[in-house]
């Protein structure tokens, strides 16, 4: 019975174009990546400031897990709690301007457990219809009220909130949205924060590091809890929540994904306290970062496609999935890997190219970028009509 389901299901995705076959990357080097033993030129990555594979990082992490070891070998409540990691949590939490802050080994955990822990039945939660699947996860479990709103539309939101009122009432959004690339509107979200005292959570994932000033984000004095990642600007890996000193205590309490599993070890916290001062230095790449997004967003534009997205994370709308999939797999024909997001990650039938810009990339890349994608569709007409 189990493994008819599994074979018709994965059947089923193969028929619309659904099935994923992830590309087994050989080696990565800055802005390219060895794919199939070709050289590969990346726009499938979230090294926002291109640090992941810098030598820096590398001797910092090397010096750390001398000094520290490999593992924590134990859940935070046992003998995962070490001196080290409450003072990293420390030093974000005064970097960031919050009470505290507390370290996940990822960042879907980090959303499941905050979210599936801090809601429960009878709160109201409005959330962004975009939200990440982690977030989504972690709703479905609290057993709360989820109410959605529209993306990106706080018009929305306020009829909303006043329709149901302020009590038990919280929002949860995001920063700079994973596939679509819109920037949350803070100063109107601050506005309703003010006139409906909600608690608001936003996951600031793919901002932190590379917006706002010393890569703060864009949501601070707004967000009550933000969350972070490790994994993406800080070309590291984990996460990290941004929280009051109470709700922290209580997570450690209750929080099932942070209570049963393996610490990130204290060497990871050695890192992170180092990473974070090269993150706070990095105002040239953020620069570089913002340039080059923008010099990609108008030269697609300026050669007729449609292309959305206010910061570094850019996408080209295709709509069909099959589609998709062949214009990715011309790219990596060129030598070029950029990823097609497709159902359940963007709505059927709205399939996209997401481009993930980084400050490594120069304009010769966004010229050879934009030249492809031409080339490509033209290869469609002729073949498909």
């Amino acid at each position: 019975m189990f493994n008819q389901r599994i074979r018709d299901r994965l059947s089923l995705q193969k028929k619309t174009g659904l099935y994923r076959n992830p590309p087994v990357i050989e080696k990565k080097e800055g802005k390219y990546v060895y794919l199939d033993g070709k050289h590969c030129l990346s726009f499938a990555s979230n090294d926002y400031l291109g640090l992941a594979d810098s030598a820096v990082l590398k001797d910092i992490l090397i010096r750390n897990i001398e000094c520290h070891g490999t593992s924590s070998s134990s859940s935070r409540l046992v003998t995962g709690n070490y001196h080290l990691i409450r003072e990293a949590e420390a030093a974000y939490a005064e970097y960031f301007g919050y009470e505290a802050a507390l370290f996940f080994p990822s960042g879907f955990q980090a959303n499941l457990g905050l979210l599936s822990t801090l809601f429960e039945p009878g709160d109201r939660v409005l959330v962004d219809q975009h939200i990440h699947a982690s977030s989504v996860k972690g709703m479905a479990l609290s057993g709360a009220d989820v109410i959605g709103f529209r993306h990106g539309n706080l018009d929305h939101l306020g009829k909303k909130l006043n329709k149901i009122g302020v009590s038990n009432t919280a929002v949860v959004t995001e920063a700079l949205f994973s596939m679509d690339g819109d920037l949350l509107d803070a100063d109107n979200l601050a506005r309703l924060k003010k006139q409906y005292a909600f608690l608001s959570v936003v996951d600031e994932a793919h901002s932190f590091g590379a917006l706002g000033s010393g890569g703060r984000g864009i949501a601070r004095g707004v967000a009550d809890i933000a969350v972070g990642t490790f994994g993406k600007t800080f070309g590291f890996f984990g996460a990290f929540l941004l929280l009051p000193a109470m709700v922290k205590e209580y997570l450690i309490n209750f929080s099932a994904p942070l209570m049963f599993t393996t610490t990130l070890p204290p060497s990871h916290a050695g890192a992170a306290v180092e990473i974070l001062k090269i993150v706070r230095q990095a105002d040239p790449e953020r620069e570089i970062l913002a340039k080059i997004s923008r010099s990609m967003k108008e030269a697609l534009s300026q050669a007729g496609f449609h292309a959305f997205g206010d910061a570094h994370i850019l996408g080209v709308e295709i709509g069909d999935e099959d589609l998709a999939v062949r214009v990715s797999r011309g790219f990596k024909e060129r030598g070029i890997l950029v990823f097609p997001a497709r159902y359940p990650t963007v709505a059927l039938h709205h399939a996209i190219l997401r481009i993930g810009m980084t400050a490594l990339h120069e304009e010769k890349d966004v010229a050879l970028f934009v030249r492809s994608l031409r080339d490509i569709f033209k290869e469609e007409v002729n073949n498909h009509g």
